[in-house]
């Protein structure tokens, strides 16, 4: 599966179960349907691709001062937003959106580990072998 259609796939199948379990598990978030759904998984990538990286660029001060938290903040607010342009997709009040955030954060995290292919042990990369005669205090480069 190293095709990058299937990558993107994968991806878009990854945050649309984040999407919906959200929508199950943190009150205040509601997603009509399916088609609906659709529209909010491809709205939300679109957003993390282009304008996540720009609010990330500008509050990187916010994001080292927070240890981080800011990242909750800046998905949670895109997520917000995403809530205010689809119809059919109800998101009450930012905190349901933090809250909606983390839970497609958290499934992604784990889904990714998950599904991630397993890396072959050894070079590259990684020490190389020692041959005979390299046991000395010598800096091999």
């Amino acid at each position: 599966m190293k095709s990058p259609f299937w990558q993107l796939l994968l991806r878009w199948t990854v945050l649309a179960l984040g999407v919906t379990i959200a929508t199950r598990v943190v009150p205040g978030i509601r997603c009509d349907d399916g088609q609906t759904l659709l529209v909010v998984v491809l709205l939300l990538s679109f957003f993390n691709a282009i304008l996540k990286p720009l609010l990330v660029l500008f509050t990187l001060p916010f994001i080292l001062f927070t240890l981080g938290l800011g990242l909750v903040v800046i998905n949670a607010l895109l997520f917000l937003l995403v809530g205010k342009l689809v119809d059919g997709f109800h998101v009450e009040s930012f905190w349901s959106a933090a809250g909606g955030a983390v839970v497609v954060s958290l499934t992604s995290f784990f889904l990714n580990a998950f599904l991630r292919p397993k890396r072959p042990a050894g070079p590259p990369g990684g020490p190389r072998p020692r041959g005979p005669g390299k046991g000395d205090d010598v800096i091999d480069i």
